[in-house]
């Protein structure tokens, strides 16, 4: 088989290629959401508390209930899950887009509304990870993240762009109408996709039982809590060094807010290009090449941090963004390869529990600290924390000999009728 083949292979199953379109459809109407979501709430009210709060109101419940999405998953069937969250998200975000489009929203229908949202994402999450491995043969599992992947790098680049286009042309309210829209296709094409629950025999464990079950699984697999373990703190330093103090960086000095745009696109590229390459090379210990490739998203936090100029700052973020999709994949691959299927949904749910539950901390800290020590210089530390974090991880034996995992009988997905 040729390259291009291998490469488009996982498409040729029935169950991928629907679960595929439908991840499309919702992954163009999630890039376009948080742009219009934004300016939705200002056209509400211009308060940066009231957006705030809007924001939250998502993050808050998406960690609060992503373990018990884990069990839900494994439990009653990932794609049912997965397309009952997107019916509440797409309903929630229509109710959200036509208050905006009347005139009549007020922020607290939005807090509401966007905290069903928020709940839906945590419920489909650890759902949306577990669900690749049982559509495609074991042998071309990379194949099929890496069109996943790519998609995602695609869309990551053109969906926010798109998105202000319509904040422009038609208000935010249409473009929330857009994205409700296309959450509840996503459902639709996920009826050509077939994956069994698990079987119930009248005597399952209650959930909290089953939580356990995945905790005991979590602290007894070495490389999975030590990697998890790190992002809680990569994220905390990323969300607060790069993604609050880098915008506040660049308004005041030489990047400009046109400047700061072209940094996050040159990420995205990074995504796609690195994305590019792995459909053609196997990743072979994945955790590895993965936590090495994290390496590169300390480059943009030491840029920002030595160089008020942009181009450096341009190259570092793209470097950056092709170590953290050479990750993304290794990390995927890890887990659907090594975790035992019954319990991939458990095992997900702690692993975004693990990396969300401190982005807030990293919110809410890099002002203070900026304060007291300088906006450049906090940026600066952070990036040399988050080098330090990634060699630490990479010290656990676990993480740097995990090997790929083969099998010669590959589960393959059951046909739709």
């Amino acid at each position: 088989m040729s390259e291009r083949g291998r490469a488009l292979a996982p498409l040729r199953e029935r169950g991928f290629r629907y679960y595929f379109l439908s991840r499309g459809v919702n992954m163009l109407g999630s890039t376009m959401a948080g742009v219009a979501t934004a300016f939705a709430v200002l056209e509400v009210s211009d308060s940066p508390g009231a957006l705030g709060t809007v924001l939250a109101a998502h993050s808050i419940p998406l960690v609060v209930f992503l373990l018990a999405g884990g069990v839900i998953a494994d439990r009653f069937g990932r794609t049912r899950v997965i397309q009952t969250s997107n019916v509440m998200a797409g309903l929630s975000q229509l109710v959200i887009a036509g208050l905006v489009v009347t005139g009549t929203a007020e922020i607290w229908q939005l807090v509401v509304l966007t905290a069903v949202n928020g709940t839906a994402a945590a419920i489909s999450l650890p759902a949306l990870g577990s669900v690749v491995p049982a559509l495609v043969p074991r042998e071309e599992l990379q194949a099929a993240n890496v069109l996943l992947s790519l998609m995602r790098s695609s869309l990551t680049v053109l969906g926010p762009s798109a998105a202000g286009v319509l904040v422009v042309t038609l208000g935010p309210g249409w473009a929330l109408a857009i994205d409700g829209t296309t959450y509840l296709l996503a459902a639709l094409l996920l009826l050509g996709v077939r994956i069994p629950a698990r079987e119930r025999t009248g005597t399952e464990e209650s959930m909290l039982v089953e939580l356990r079950d995945g905790w005991r699984l979590f602290v007894s697999t070495t490389w999975l809590w030590a990697v998890v373990l790190g992002f809680a703190l990569i994220n905390a330093l990323e969300s607060g060094a790069f993604y609050t103090l880098g915008p506040v960086l660049a308004k005041a000095g030489d990047i400009g807010e046109r400047g700061w745009g072209l940094i996050l696109s040159a990420e995205a590229v990074g995504f796609l290009v690195m994305g590019l390459v792995l459909a053609r090379v196997r990743l072979e210990r994945p955790l590895l090449w993965g936590m090495l490739g994290m390496l590169c998203g300390a480059l943009p936090l030491v840029a920002l941090g030595t160089t008020g100029h942009v181009a450096p700052v341009i190259v570092a973020a793209f470097l950056a963004g092709m170590g953290v999709e050479a990750f993304s994949l290794g990390w995927n691959l890890a887990m659907q390869e090594n975790v035992p299927e019954e319990m991939l949904s458990r095992a997900y749910s702690y692993d975004a529990l693990g990396s969300f539950a401190a982005i807030p901390v990293g919110q809410l800290a890099a002002g203070p600290i900026a304060a007291a020590y300088g906006v450049q210089r906090t940026i600066l530390a952070a990036g040399i924390a988050y080098a330090v974090v990634v060699a630490l991880v990479l010290t656990s034996r676990a993480v740097r000999t995990l090997p790929r995992v083969s099998s010669p009988t590959s589960p393959r997905s059951p046909a739709a009728p």
